[in-house]
């Protein structure tokens, strides 16, 4: 989205500057530039197609769809951007619908959507910021664009630091004052005589009158929060729980007040004071909203763990000298220095210097990885003992560190479908609430027992209070940051909140084979020497021949012998048999490697290495054989084998009652071969990229919502095809846009820890939901006095506000439970 530089609500002036999409050439800028001088009010425009964006100046307020619509009438195009923004002053649910519903009225918005535990909203469209604040503005609410990097970062969290002093200050004041007029009003009915007491020693009328200064003080300092919003928002007939708070607390008061100085004025047995319920009513609810705001702090640690990791400074070489200076001003290329024990300040990669880096913030992973000349490191992750030199690859908000926290905020910013349902109901529920009160009261006063008119107060007063609907408004994103953040701990990055509603309700688990189950690079993992041979010495003939081929196989032998540490002899007469092997001559000695039927066309018996040949058939490999000077020397296999954390985590899909399927461009025998070692359930072999989304639809259609895993290229269409795609880390860029989960340590075992996370966290707001409409459903009735009749039972203002205070902090306390979660292989793999 794009910005102006002053506006007002629907029309802007002075300059806006907008973006342009679909310009090829010179004659594209004249067009746009003709279509926007034709529009009134602009006095002069100035289109760059470099930039793709025109700056356009006015001479007075031009409605920013009029321009648009010009652009979009020659046939160009203004693309819809993303504007986060900070939303001040909501306390509930019904706030949420009522800051969304607004948003999306402003013209351009497509999308909208807001979260109550951020206090953020995520706006998609070609509005302009300003046009957005103002329509929040509007409807009673305050809106600021969400600054990106670490220092905004800090700057929000001085902020809510600063809101829970003063929440922390404002209960204090407030229950102190409070407290007097609770033990001079209500004392009476819990110690004997204290009225008594009261009367002889203060007076009844004078205790009234201490009770009205001490509740005036009340409402006027600390409680004034909830009548400077809740009233606006009644007046502009969008009532929130302020509104509840604010009419009920001042219904209190005012009939109080007339009792107090007026009591000519109301009917005889119904002079009475309510002053203790106005004041403890606003004690208890601050009380309430302090604890709200440190659980809530406490919701979004995973972020602020993240930021946490990112270094202040990197020590830079700059004219020839190693210096210090801020993260923020080391730029890509630089070569940076990351001395033992340093957090690493940047990706980057090594130049110089070996040492292991404990990347487990990323992965999740606890052992350390080796680094060396060559190898990537990522900004964020601890060097251990050796020192390192490297070039920096990725800085600032390009860092895989930065692009983590934009996805984990991301996902807790989001919506789940099952909120949708929530929303519709909150909107709805202040007015009915009030209604209910009204409808309470009424009833009361005309058909309650004397004195009817006190009757009807209280009981309309504990309707209002009790059924404040912000354990709704947080049963949910509450859920969703914890969630997320913990998955984020574990290396389970939801790119997309909805995948993590969607993948609880997974059935089957489709994997790509290469590289998601197997290494993705083959290795040397069998070399069987006959009687007489040494077997270094056979490798390093052997790899001496392969050496020069560019085949995967050739390259694994290859690299074998030079890992062992094994010298390549000199190799000359080199010779490609076409459809059989290859030869050539090792030190004096002639070597023949291929197949079994170039041995036997060589003469050579290779039934002596006829059980392990059996075997290696068995695991899916196709064995090759070495001759050196006309005698069979060994056989050989090379094959991607399975990653050592992938039976573990076949068996926990299993245990979560998952259907396990392979999908693969591998021969169908190999394919079966690894799907009988590992329990696999169903094999899809020797597929192309576009038969491996055919192969996810089919899964689909036979067993129900499917889960794809995958971690290249030729996965992208699958992952993408999928209900939900999770896209293996350690793999290509282009997997992971695609995916909605990302499992950063490229460990299968990721797979059911996220899908346990999702169903963790589905049930922990399905327990939030249940208890926050649970509480209000059951409790309305109760305040309205419905247990009268039958049991004498009322339901007191100063309990409805406890209750409701508590209902908030259970949703969020009980939210706050997923930071425990364990995934399920946690105490397989301590083993």
């Amino acid at each position: 989205m794009s910005m102006a530089t002053t506006s007002s609500a629907g029309a802007q002036a002075a300059a806006i500057s907008l973006p342009i999409e679909g310009m090829t050439c010179a004659s594209c800028v004249g067009r746009v530039e003709a279509a926007l001088a034709k529009v009134e009010g602009v006095a002069s425009v100035s289109v760059n197609l470099a930039t793709e964006r025109a700056d356009i100046r006015l001479n007075r307020p031009v409605d920013r769809m009029a321009l648009i619509q010009a652009i979009e009438k020659v046939g160009y195009d203004v693309p819809q951007g993303t504007i986060e923004l900070a939303i001040g002053g909501m306390t509930c649910a019904s706030c949420v619908g009522r800051v969304e519903k607004a948003l999306k009225a402003v013209p351009g918005v497509t999308e909208a959507v807001v979260n109550l535990a951020t206090e953020r909203a995520t706006v998609r469209g070609v509005a302009s910021v300003q046009d957005l604040i103002a329509a929040v503005d509007k409807v009673g609410y305050e809106a600021s664009p969400v600054d990106t990097g670490m220092q905004a970062d800090e700057e929000a969290a001085e902020k809510k630091d600063a809101e829970r002093a003063e929440l922390k200050r404002d209960l204090t004041l407030a229950a102190v004052l409070a407290l007097p007029v609770f033990v001079l009003e209500m004392g009476s009915h819990m110690i004997p005589g204290m009225h008594e007491w009261v009367a002889s020693t203060i007076g009844i009328q004078q205790s009234w009158y201490l009770q009205f200064v001490l509740t005036l003080l009340v409402l006027a300092i600390p409680g004034w929060r909830f009548y400077e919003k809740g009233f606006p928002a009644l007046f502009r007939l969008g009532p929130d729980m302020n509104s509840l708070v604010a009419v009920g607390t001042a219904a209190a008061f005012g009939y109080s007040m007339v009792a107090t100085f007026a009591p000519s004025l109301l009917p005889a047995g119904t002079v009475n004071v309510y002053y203790e319920a106005a004041a403890v009513i606003v004690a208890l609810i601050l009380l309430g909203r302090f604890l709200e705001a440190r659980a809530k702090g406490r919701t979004s640690e995973a972020i602020k763990r993240l930021i946490g990791l990112q270094a202040k400074e990197a020590h830079v070489l700059r004219d020839g000298r190693i210096v210090d200076i801020p993260i923020n001003d080391v730029a890509q290329g630089d070569i940076v220095e990351v001395r033992p024990g340093e957090r690493v300040p940047v990706d980057g990669e090594v130049t110089e210097g070996r040492s292991f880096v404990d990347e487990s913030m990323i992965t999740g992973e606890p052992i350390p990885v080796e680094k060396a000349e060559g190898s990537t490191v990522v900004g964020g992750t601890v060097n251990q003992k050796g020192a390192l030199t490297l070039r920096a690859t990725a800085v600032g908000g390009q860092t895989m560190l930065a692009q983590i926290i934009r996805m984990v905020e991301q996902a807790q910013g989001s919506k789940l479908p099952i909120q949708a349902v929530v929303d519709k109901v909150t909107l709805w529920f202040v007015p009915a609430v009030m209604l209910a009160a009204v409808l309470t009261f009424l009833v009361w006063l005309v058909f309650g027992p004397s004195p009817a008119l006190s009757f009807a107060l209280v009981n309309a007063v504990a309707v209002l209070i009790i059924a404040c609907p912000c354990a709704m408004g947080l049963a949910t994103p509450t859920s969703i940051m914890v969630g997320t953040g913990r998955g984020a701990e574990m290396g389970v990055l939801f790119r997309k909140g909805e995948a993590l509603q969607l993948l609880k309700d997974a059935k089957v688990v489709a994997v790509d084979k290469t590289g998601t189950l197997t290494e993705g690079r083959p290795v040397l993992t069998d070399l069987e020497i006959a009687d007489g041979f040494d077997r270094n010495q056979v490798l390093a003939k052997v790899a001496a021949v392969e050496s020069r081929s560019e085949h995967p196989i050739a390259r694994a032998i290859v690299e074998s012998a030079v890992e062992g540490g094994i010298a390549l002899p000199t190799m000359t007469d080199f010779d490609s048999v076409t459809g059989m092997g290859v030869r050539a001559t090792v030190d004096g000695a002639r070597v023949e490697v291929g197949a079994d039927r170039f041995m036997r066309e060589l003469g050579l018996d290779v039934g002596s290495f006829a059980r392990t040949a059996e075997r290696l058939g068995n695991e899916g490999k196709s064995p090759l054989y070495a001759a050196i000077d006309g005698r069979l020397a060994a056989i050989i296999a090379v094959a991607d084998p399975i990653k050592s954390s992938t039976p573990a985590a076949i068996a926990a899909l299993h245990q979560l009652g998952l259907k396990v399927a392979m999908i693969t461009g591998d021969n169908a025998r190999t394919a079966q071969a690894i799907a009988k070692q590992l329990g696999i359930d169903e094999v899809v072999a020797e597929v192309l990229p576009e038969g491996k989304v055919e192969a996810v639809r089919r899964l689909k259609a036979s067993h129900g919502q499917i889960a794809y895993v995958g971690d290249g290229i030729n996965d992208a269409p699958a992952l993408a095809e999928a209900d939900v795609g999770l896209a293996i880390g350690t793999g290509t860029d282009v997997a992971v846009e695609s995916a909605d989960v990302v499992l950063m340590s490229g460990n299968l075992q990721g797979v059911p820890n996220a899908i346990a996370l999702s169903k963790a966290t589905i049930g922990n707001i399905r327990q939030n939901l249940f208890w926050a409409f649970g509480y209000n459903t059951a409790l309305i009735p109760v305040a309205a006095g419905v247990l009268y009749p039958a049991y004498g039972v009322l339901l007191s203002p100063i309990f409805a506000a406890g209750a409701m205070a508590l209902s908030s902090v259970f949703v969020l306390g009980n939210a706050l439970r997923l930071r425990r979660f364990q995934p399920p292989l946690a105490a397989d793999t301590a083993h």
